[in-house]
């Protein structure tokens, strides 16, 4: 690691003059949520900016609120913010109990919800729950504004498609209905999650009428797959008997790769372990 690079660090008012300084820095510049990916890369001398336009000082963008159904968290709300939030914990506890958990205090403290989705690191939490609740993010490109879902943001490792000069303004939750359970498990022995699988049903009695499982970690996005919650639909005693077909079909559409973490067939047999006892933690 070698000592960061020389760099300027600008502070904007408003979304739109954050947008500005990103098209007028161009290659150049870069938006700095938390920096806790950011910096350590810049450190590795992996990415190089003069210019880091940091979000943290724009007003309101740290806001967590209920608005028309849905949760509102601003982009730069911290993992902690997140975690500590008694509007959070009691609509959503599922987020809660994710956000208490990714990497460590001091990652939690400072990095920031929109800072870690668009970074897109590949070992990540947020964006697989976030694309099981069927989240979307508000962006804002100068006075322009648009919402993408989540499934739509990471588009591979390290990649997002948000244009260079988008601000991530707000992630947008759907509040659950009464009948919803959500489930966020995740197996990890270094630094970093080798797998993280999320699982939302609706159920009404012993039936299961919707279902979205998403994994990630074993791959460059997360995924889903319409065949594995296919499977995940009906009775549960039935959907239990189908519990490793759904899981080979979420594995099959994962693409899985051999990385440190650990090898494809190992993160195959991982997502079968953990979609068992996702629904199971869900058909309490």
């Amino acid at each position: 690691m070698m000592p960061l690079r020389k760099f300027a660090i600008h502070q904007p008012k408003t979304v739109a003059e954050a947008s500005q300084m990103l098209a007028d820095f161009g290659a150049e510049g870069r938006l700095y949520g938390g920096g806790t990916e950011l910096l350590l890369a810049m450190k590795h001398d992996l990415l190089r900016y003069k210019h880091l336009v940091d979000v943290k000082t724009i007003a309101d963008l740290d806001r967590i609120e209920i608005k028309d159904g849905a949760l509102m968290i601003g982009g730069a709300a911290t993992h902690r913010a997140i975690e500590r939030s008694a509007l959070v914990h009691r609509n959503l506890p599922v987020l809660t109990s994710m956000a208490a958990n990714v990497a460590n205090i001091r990652v939690r403290a400072s990095g920031t919800l929109g800072g870690n989705l668009c970074f897109a690191e590949p070992h990540s939490d947020p964006a697989t729950l976030l694309t099981a609740l069927g989240a979307k993010v508000h962006v804002q490109r100068k006075t322009a504004t648009r919402a993408v879902s989540i499934s739509k943001v990471i588009t591979g490792a390290y990649e997002t498609s948000l244009a260079d000069d988008e601000v991530l303004t707000q992630v947008e939750i759907p509040l659950p209905t009464s009948s919803q359970r959500a489930a966020y498990l995740k197996f990890q022995l270094k630094e970093r999650p080798t797998l993280g699988l999320a699982l939302v049903v609706e159920i009404d009695g012993e039936e299961i009428n919707k279902a979205s499982a998403v994994v990630g970690c074993v791959s460059v996005a997360p995924t889903q797959s319409e065949k594995a919650n296919a499977l995940l639909i009906g009775a549960k005693a039935q959907v239990a008997g189908q519990l490793s077909a759904a899981a080979e079909e979420l594995a099959n559409a994962a693409d899985l790769i051999d990385d440190v973490e650990g090898s494809a067939e190992y993160k195959r047999h991982l997502i079968a372990v953990f979609l068992r006892r996702a629904f199971t933690e869900v058909s309490r």
